[in-house]
């Protein structure tokens, strides 16, 4: 068997075993966006999450998802108990993940000084828009304004003005992706020298990292600072979107020239009409001609003529097809949980596949576990039977 197949099942969250960081402790202080998404993520890949929340917290439209997997604990960090459960979790915890502000834990007495020393091993994650130090460090942002500031939003758009491409690049890609594995790569240290550390995760400093490519094309000279311009923001017609006769959309990706050649061979194009396509003096002439090939036909009709061909070709389909497609179907891209249809866990690992958790109420039991006082528990569950 490969090892990218599944050994259990196709569906990842119907999977027997627990993830390859099953037996990791983390403790996450609740927030917005990012925070919450890497602690999905390493709740989805096994460990167990201890999530803190404060009391009456409002519910926000995304918590069903990015919230899945994790032991709820509500306590009020504005009281002593509530303080010294989180010292008392910490002490336990492999990582400890948060999201506010720089020094708003140290103000509680939970900041990094004070739980490294009583856990010299716990990785500290930190998760800003500006990163702990700088002049912008203690200012409201964002996903869209950290972007700015790495240079990311000002490559994507058309022409006319740059466009936020959703939270993704800074909140996700270079905000919880980055504090992840950040946090992985502190406790692999930590286990190997018995001494934790602090993560300092900025957006800014994840988007910039995500342009790395990007950098080495301008500074080989391969880049242009206008949108629309590139191989890859739109501005090569063969790496591109277009419409369709019946409005929807499909996406082109043919940049080598044995992709591209494929792709003109279906859409009846000489080769010769284009013997060079990386050519930026072609791509007006071959954007029409582009153009007015697929607007000729519906979506479903370049999917029947070029689906599973080598012209790097697929429909843009909406979030309500996208689940529902042959191959995200057959790969278990997307699940039902908790009656909610979303993304699955992902990657998937050969060994110790991966399930969506039963999230819960913290319980006695855990705090034990986790070796928090009896004297706690019984201020923290008065109702505990």
């Amino acid at each position: 068997m490969s090892p990218t197949e599944p050994t259990n099942s196709s569906d990842p969250t119907k999977r027997t075993a627990n993830g390859p960081l099953q037996g990791v402790r983390v403790l996450e202080f609740a927030g917005l966006g990012p925070a919450p998404f890497c602690g999905m993520l390493l709740s989805d890949l096994g460990a167990q999450v201890i999530r803190v929340s404060r009391p009456n917290a409002p519910a926000q439209p995304f918590d069903a998802i990015l919230d899945r997997g994790r032991i709820t604990l509500t306590v009020d960090l504005k009281q002593s108990v509530g303080v010294e459960a989180c010292r008392a979790l910490a002490r336990s915890a492999d990582v400890l993940i948060e999201g506010f502000r720089p020094g708003v834990l140290e103000k509680l007495g939970l900041g990094p000084d004070a739980l490294l020393k009583d856990n010299p091993k716990l990785v500290y994650g930190r998760m800003t828009g500006w990163g702990q130090y700088g002049p912008n460090s203690h200012t409201a942002g964002h996903d869209i304004n950290y972007i700015a500031l790495s240079g990311a939003l000002h490559s994507i758009g058309d022409a006319a003005k740059p466009t936020p491409p959703l939270n993704l690049v800074g909140d996700f890609g270079g905000g919880a992706l980055y504090l992840a594995m950040g946090v992985l790569a502190a406790l692999l240290n930590a286990r190997s020298t018995g001494v934790g550390q602090v993560v300092d995760c900025a957006m800014t400093d994840g988007a910039a990292s995500l342009m790395s490519m990007m950098f080495a094309m301008r500074a080989g000279g391969d880049w242009r600072e206008q949108r629309h311009a590139n191989l890859l923001d739109g501005g090569a017609p063969f790496y591109d979107t277009y419409r369709c006769a019946d409005d929807k959309w499909i996406c082109v990706g043919a940049l080598e020239i044995q992709f591209f050649t494929v792709l003109l061979d279906k859409l009846g194009i000489p080769v010769s009409d284009y013997p060079n396509h990386w050519d930026p003096a072609c791509w007006p002439g071959m954007r029409a001609q582009f153009e007015k090939i697929f607007q000729s036909q519906p979506q479903a009709h370049w999917c029947e003529l070029l689906v599973n061909s080598d012209a790097c070709f697929a429909p843009v389909l909406p979030m309500s097809e996208a689940i529902n497609h042959p191959h995200n179907v057959a790969r278990g891209t997307f699940t039902t949980h908790s009656g909610i249809v979303q993304p699955a866990p992902a990657p998937r690992f050969s060994r110790t596949p991966t399930t969506i958790q039963d999230g819960a109420r913290v319980d006695a039991n855990t705090l034990r576990a986790w070796r928090v006082p009896d004297t706690l528990i019984d201020q923290l569950l008065p109702a505990r039977e």
